[in-house]
């Protein structure tokens, strides 16, 4: 089957877009627009830039809870956004674990700690842990680890499959992935204004209760991803058991805020439906 509600992409305000969907079994429950187009992901790069970080930690080249980035600060700080550096700026506002302080600098840090400890520039080791054992070959790291990545909508759709499901990494890392890393802390979720609390994973945005949201109104609590500020986002619903990509050419703005949480809801309800 395929899902007909991924079409809705043609209403968006946008010159290109593409969506695809994934079951938690690895079906893809079909795609619209040009799926094997290579779109700037601005920051859905930060899911693979963390991905690649879980895996430098079972492989021992780390560890999350080792120090990283600014004093006081580790790893797991700076995947979960809460080690005090500013967002665009590598200097620090807050103690570490106070706040959750949306950072891309944060996240080049942790490019730069992983690069050391595996002795492989970071783009590199991505590429080496995660995107070729996925056949992501479309997909490459050209800069930042916070915003720089490049990918397809097919893609995207074989790491979403792989976070469900996961071969790369012990169910129980990804597990933790999506757990809330310092629970309580409050913060901007950058569009969205301030979010108490602003629920954190290890890379992944959760959606837990927070309003408004870039998800839908019927996404469960649970639901985990990241949007990017290229008009781009991946989001998983663990208990619709489902993952949706979509990605476009018009950068973030409200357009996005309007058009995404219906199209989501729509998603949900038509991919529920065809598995009764």
């Amino acid at each position: 089957m395929s899902l007909q509600s991924l079409a809705l992409i043609e209403n968006w305000p946008v010159p290109t877009a593409a969506a695809g969907a994934v079951r938690a079994d690895g079906t893809v429950l079909g795609g619209h627009g040009p799926l094997g187009r290579r779109f700037p992901l601005a920051s859905v790069t930060k899911p693979l830039a963390a991905y690649a970080a879980l895996v430098a930690y079972e492989e021992g080249a780390i560890e999350l809870d080792e120090p990283a980035g600014p004093p006081g600060a580790t790893v797991r700080h700076l995947l979960a956004h809460t080690s005090g550096l500013a967002f665009d700026e590598h200097r620090v506002t807050a103690p570490p674990g106070e706040r959750r302080l949306y950072s891309n600098a944060g996240f080049e840090q942790l490019g730069e700690h992983i690069a050391r400890a595996t002795e492989i520039p970071f783009a590199e080791y991505l590429r080496q842990a995660v995107l070729e054992p996925l056949g992501m070959a479309d997909t490459s790291l050209d800069g930042s680890p916070a915003k720089d990545g490049v990918s397809t909508v097919e893609d995207l759709l074989r790491f979403a499959a792989e976070v469900q499901a996961p071969r790369l990494l012990d169910p129980r890392t990804v597990a933790a992935a999506m757990t809330v890393q310092y629970p309580g802390t409050k913060g901007v979720l950058p569009g969205y204004g301030h979010q108490n609390p602003n629920d954190w994973g290890l890379g992944f945005e959760i959606r837990d209760s927070k309003s408004p949201h870039w998800t839908g109104g019927s996404s469960s609590p649970r639901t985990f991803g990241h949007f990017g500020q290229s008009g781009t986002f991946l989001w998983i619903d663990p208990a619709a058991g489902l993952a949706c990509v979509a990605l476009a050419d018009r950068a973030f703005g409200p357009w996005a805020a309007e058009v995404w949480p219906p199209f989501t809801d729509a998603v949900l309800a038509e991919a529920a439906a065809a598995s009764r």
